[in-house]
């Protein structure tokens, strides 16, 4: 069935610049390694997308209203459709002692702050500072080659995938989702606990849930923590049993001699 505006899909894709093929971004590890953008610090994995109301590329969407699970689409997204038209208005000549006066030394490349705006460095001569406050990839035509891996069509898949958006490193086969009567169960492993500032992103993952699912009136979060004990400690009791009798022995001994003695005294 074609998909439609409000499916829930998962989308792995990779977006080029057409003028030179280069790799921007990616979902897919394998990619991001050969393109040489990759980033340990990033899970990588296909993306939840909600048509119609994730924002993602017209042309892409569109394409993606014509396709189902499984199909792959590559589109071509226009400049003014992308990242925006290149504005020579955006490209500005500062004074580089405003830079020195914030203890900075400005150098070709670097992205820059400057009147609340981002900037890159075009140019650095004669005491003047080119800024170029477009989009980096303004101007550039935008292709786009992405796969609908799979459609969600159960409420606990869902769910899942928006937990996975807050936590993306989480190992999902650990996650378990329920959605009934009104009330959503997350469980969760014990790890999380471990996360920082875990209490706020699991406030944020609520605020979503309930926007997303119209009659949830109770969100519940159960952290399972499982106890292992080693053969030693499970032989522990038996061990603390025995010593626990001959102490009891020992006690005994001495008041048995007691006795003796003050029988031999009268």
């Amino acid at each position: 069935m074609v998909l439609q505006k409000g499916d829930y899909i998962l989308l792995d894709y990779t977006m080029l610049t057409k003028e030179d093929g280069k790799v921007i971004e990616t979902t897919i590890e394998e990619k991001a390694k050969e393109a040489n953008i990759y980033d340990p610090n990033q899970a990588y994995g296909p993306r939840l997308i909600i048509l119609g109301e994730t924002k993602i590329f017209e042309p892409l969407e569109e394409a993606l209203l014509k396709s189902d699970e499984g199909s792959e689409v590559t589109v071509e997204v226009p400049p003014e459709k992308a990242f925006g038209l290149r504005d020579q208005g955006k490209v500005k000549v500062v004074s580089i002692r405003e830079f020195y006066r914030a203890g900075k030394v400005p150098r070709v490349g670097d992205i820059v702050e400057y009147n609340n705006q981002r900037a890159r460095v075009i140019s650095v001569s004669s005491g003047r500072v080119i800024l170029d406050f477009n989009h980096p990839l303004a101007g550039k035509v935008i292709v786009v080659n992405a796969k609908v891996v799979k459609r969600l069509t159960t409420d606990e898949e869902k769910v899942k995938e928006i937990v996975r958006q807050y936590l993306p490193r989480l190992d999902m086969s650990r996650v378990e989702a329920k959605h009934e009567n009104g009330q959503v169960t997350i469980k969760l492993p014990s790890e999380v606990l471990f996360i920082e500032g875990i209490g706020t992103v699991k406030f944020r993952i609520a605020e979503e849930l309930a926007q997303r699912f119209t009659d949830v009136k109770k969100i519940v979060y159960v952290e399972e923590l499982e106890v292992s004990r080693e053969e030693q400690q499970t032989q522990q009791p038996q061990a603390t049993q025995e010593e626990a009798q001959q102490a009891q022995a020992a006690a005994q001994q001495p008041q048995q001699i007691q006795q003796t003695q003050g029988g031999s005294s009268e």
